[in-house]
């Protein structure tokens, strides 16, 4: 509960309060919401995720890449699996995008409780602007200590935070019993055939409830699909319940703005304060649990060499899962305080969220039903067809955000999306300008080479993606300058279709002086080289790895050489020693 639902447990901070800022809350329009807000959790939420996602893969995996690597294996048609491919960079495109605005909204809606304390009623926005930013820059400084030393608080403060939302919602229900009548879907249904074109745009508002749904399957791997699945029923029924409370409230007290914290001040005055500390804690856990998101995509996104390597810390020596990646914790502080700056308030963000989440359900949806389709399972394969039409319909009402600062999710986006395109594109390019060697005709003139040139006492390390075919650096440095070692073993680490899980293997005198040692590890796995090779006895006395040094005058692969000038190379990014390693550059002309 702490882990996972921090974001859609914070939803109805601003979700109910976005809407009835467009609409009258009339019975009726109320009605409508509340049976919308209710049907949208059980579509989107309990039967696309805990359903149909969920009981994909065996492994326990998830995610939007998850989804790629089952899908691609049962693709026959290369144009297919391209296709695949694109649509899983823009759902990590989106996802790195809804990232940004999620911290931003939480915190602002939470800080903007404040002018509800007696004294505070004027509190200019700026200074809730600046509470904020500053809230958001403490909780990205903390990163690099690592999330587990603060996680064992995230469970009882959500415990407490979904408690309250619980008891506040029942007591509002007590004024008002006859918003349960918003259970019937014929509620929600009349009220958008009823309203034309305005009917289907207020879907754009309604999935504000939702954001943060995509954490259910995403946090899988980590944390089980039975604990996720039992701990999303409890929350579910205590949204449900939140969001009635908050309807009964709004028609009792039809001018109400901030509904549910004039709903708790009408309440509980007297610990109106406590609950506003423990909103901003809320908001806090649940922007902590998108900043982890985001770094467990990226990593996928690096191991399936989706995205260029970037340096990263392993800040927990038990949970492989708690990592943190400097550059993208600082862009996202950097990003996330400019929609700050630009939005100055929640109510103005509520138009740009919710495009980049309904995108990425989108996608997940597609693939889910399409993974469903291809094993032949019929009765999930329907399901995962209405869910599919049910977001596509919640997507063309977001697009209606654009024109109101929608589009900044998708400018956000679009950084992401540029950089994983041209990153992939530029390796495919590289990979045919290198012209990699032939594993036969290599062995042949090492074994000439070995019986005729002076060689170096010791175990040199060769690293190389396959040893099938050998990059160019390798003959070069054996033979070109004559750099031939008693011990040569070339490392292949390879990423196999399951998400965890290392093994290796050691193939000993290939032939003389000559060994291979390969590295089979999970997509998701972290792999602790040096441990493996002091597990495997192999005392290296210098390490070699390849460097492409770019050279063009195409734009496109002048930011391709930018973006690899940035990153480590391959020995810096598994954390190699450094007193041992050489690296060998190869010019290429692309």
């Amino acid at each position: 509960m702490g882990l996972v639902f921090g974001d859609i447990g914070t939803s109805p901070i601003y979700a109910l309060t976005a809407i009835f800022f467009i609409i009258q809350p009339t019975r009726d329009n109320v009605l409508g919401m509340l049976s919308l807000i209710l049907w949208t959790l059980t579509m989107l939420v309990t039967v696309q995720y805990t359903y149909l996602a969920m009981h994909l893969g065996t492994k326990g995996e998830g995610g939007t890449i998850v989804l790629r690597e089952i899908l691609l294996p049962m693709l026959k048609s290369r144009t297919l699996a391209a296709f695949v491919s694109l649509l899983a960079i823009v759902g990590i495109a989106l996802f790195i995008g809804d990232g940004v605005i999620t911290p931003a909204i939480s915190m602002l809606s939470a800080v903007e409780g404040i002018v509800l304390i007696p004294g505070f009623e004027h509190t200019r926005e700026t200074t809730l602007m600046i509470i904020a930013g500053l809230i958001a820059i403490g909780l990205f400084s903390i990163q690099a200590r690592g999330s587990e030393r603060i996680a064992w608080t995230f469970g009882p403060v959500m415990l407490i935070w979904f408690a309250v939302l619980a008891g506040t919602g029942l007591v509002a229900i007590w004024s008002a019993p006859g918003v349960l009548y918003a259970v019937n879907p014929v509620y929600g249904i009349h009220y958008i055939t009823s309203h034309g074109l305005e009917g289907f745009l207020i879907l754009s508002s309604v999935i504000l409830v939702a954001t943060g749904g995509e954490a259910l399957y995403a946090d899988m791997g980590h944390l089980g699909r039975g604990p996720i699945i039992r701990a999303w029923h409890i929350v579910f029924f205590v949204l449900a319940i939140n969001y009635l409370g908050q309807g009964a409230f709004i028609l009792t007290h039809p001018g109400a703005h901030n509904i549910l914290f004039e709903m708790v001040y009408s309440q509980f005055r007297i610990v109106y304060i406590p609950f506003l500390l423990l909103s901003i804690a809320a908001t806090v856990i649940a922007s902590q649990a998108m900043i982890s998101g985001i770094f467990s995509i990226v990593y996928q996104g690096i191991t399936t060499r989706m995205m260029p390597l970037l340096r990263i810390d392993y800040t927990s020596p038990l949970l492989r899962s708690q990592i943190y990646i400097d550059v993208v914790n600082w862009a996202l502080l950097l990003a996330v305080l400019f929609i700050i700056v630009i939005f100055r308030s929640s109510a103005n963000l509520t138009h740009a969220y919710g495009l980049a989440v309904c995108g990425t359900m989108v996608i997940t949806a597609i693939f889910v039903t399409w993974i469903l389709i291809l094993r032949g399972q019929i009765i999930r394969s329907l399901i995962g067809a209405v869910i599919l039409g049910i977001t596509v319909a919640f997507l063309l009402a977001n697009f209606d955000k654009i024109p109101y600062g929608g589009y900044w999710s998708l400018v956000i986006a679009a950084v992401p999306f540029a950089i994983v395109l041209v990153f992939v594109q530029g390796q495919k390019k590289l990979a045919s300008a290198l012209s990699p060697v032939p594993f036969d005709d290599f062995l042949a003139r090492f074994n000439d080479a070995y019986n005729t040139l002076n060689r170096i006492s010791g175990t040199a390390l060769f690293f190389a993606r396959d040893f099938r075919a050998l990059p160019q650096y390798i003959p070069r440095t054996m033979f070109n300058n004559r750099i031939i070692y008693d011990d040569n073993i070339i490392v292949s680490i390879n990423r196999t279709e399951a998400p965890f899980g290392i093994t290796w293997g050691f193939t000993r005198e290939v032939t003389k002086g000559f060994s291979i040692f390969e590295i089979y590890a999970g997509y998701m796995e972290f792999v602790n080289i040096a441990n493996i090779l002091k597990e495997a006895e192999i005392d290296e006395l210098t390490i070699f790895y390849g460097i492409e040094d770019v050279i063009t005058t195409n734009i496109v692969w002048r930011v391709f050489a930018a973006i690899r000038r940035l990153s480590p190379s391959l020995v810096q990014f598994y954390k190699l020693p450094a007193d041992r390693i050489h690296g060998v550059v190869t010019r290429v002309e692309m």
